[in-house]
């Protein structure tokens, strides 16, 4: 089969396709025939060499973690009834960018009628974290909720609950589209962070108030100034990095101002949790309550290209491999 490996760490380029042989599937497994894979800002960071401490990979590294596609096989102690079926599922953050994907049979989720492969994929990262970190923090009708990085694949789903819930939305990206989309998606007001005063934007977004709860997936700087103006006794997610670090937070300093601090670790589930909450979000979206938004579509031997283009920034909403 083909498969997408990165020789070494490095820029786009060190993403090559090449030729390996196909996995068979073991006890509690399913092969997948993978039709989409989602494609994530992290795998390329990972890609470059950032956050080794976090992340253990050593080339040569098939990248991707999220696969839709049909199951074509099973191992020992695998229900057969899988086989044929349309699924969503992780492969560990490992060996996606493939045409063939071993997952493991817990971490399986049918795929609803009325949602395709590619929009199915698109929701198996965003949406379970988007749940993990609603749960985590929560949000409650007329609260002010800020998101970072809204036009991102979890900042729209972020947006669109938090207004399903009832919340005042304000989105914050960068550039008219971005900020379009996400107007689009339900954001009662949207920011364009690389404007300096962007920040006091948001508090006259929100009455002179700061957010009660922040959602932010952007990190670095932009974290730190939403920090900044998070309302006393609110909520804040560091999630995001793709400036190059989460946003640095002083423990005391939040503990102060009655701050409650969450991160990434809120949103690691198990592999029974990580389904229940996938199908959910699926059920949501073949239901027509929840949108995803695919902005580009490469095939897998453009792996390289889909990874320049998130590193760009240009697309909006998701970029997929589609094997």
């Amino acid at each position: 089969m083909r498969a997408v490996q990165a020789q070494r760490f490095g820029g786009p380029e060190v993403l090559e396709a090449v030729e390996v042989p196909d996995p068979e599937p073991g006890p509690g497994q399913a092969l997948v025939r993978v039709e989409a894979v989602d494609v994530l800002f992290v795998e390329t960071q990972i890609r470059s060499g950032w956050g080794r401490e976090f992340w253990k990979v050593e080339p040569p590294w098939t990248p991707g973690d999220g696969v839709a596609g049909r199951v074509s096989a099973v191992g020992p102690g695998v229900d057969g009834d899988w086989v044929g079926t349309s699924v969503v599922g992780a492969t560990g953050s490992a060996d996606a960018y493939a045409e063939l994907a071993l997952v493991d049979a817990e971490r399986l989720t049918p795929v609803p009628d009325g949602l395709s492969a590619r929009e199915a994929v698109s929701f198996v990262h965003d949406g379970r974290t988007a749940r993990l970190l609603l749960d985590a923090i929560g949000t409650k009708e007329g609260e002010r909720v800020l998101v970072t990085a809204a036009a991102g694949g979890l900042g729209l789903v972020l947006v669109q609950k938090a207004r399903a819930a009832g919340a005042t939305v304000v989105g914050a990206a960068r550039g008219e589209a971005k900020l379009d989309l996400v107007r689009d998606m339900g954001a009662d007001a949207v920011v364009d962070y690389s404007e300096a005063d962007w920040a006091e934007r948001v508090r006259e977004a929100f009455g002179g108030n700061g957010p009660d709860v922040v959602f932010d997936g952007a990190g670095g700087r932009i974290g730190a100034q939403a920090f900044a103006i998070t309302a006393s006794n609110g909520r804040f997610s560091a999630h995001g990095a793709p400036s190059g670090g989460f946003a640095e937070v002083d423990p005391a300093e939040a503990e102060s101002r009655g701050i409650t601090l969450r991160g990434i670790a809120q949103a690691q589930p198990g592999a029974a949790e990580s389904s229940r909450l996938i199908g959910e979000v699926l059920g949501e979206a073949a239901a027509g309550r929840l949108r995803t938004v695919i902005g580009a579509v490469y095939p897998l031997e453009r792996a390289a290209d889909a990874h320049a283009a998130l590193e760009s920034r240009v697309v909006l909403g998701k970029v997929l491999l589609a094997p």
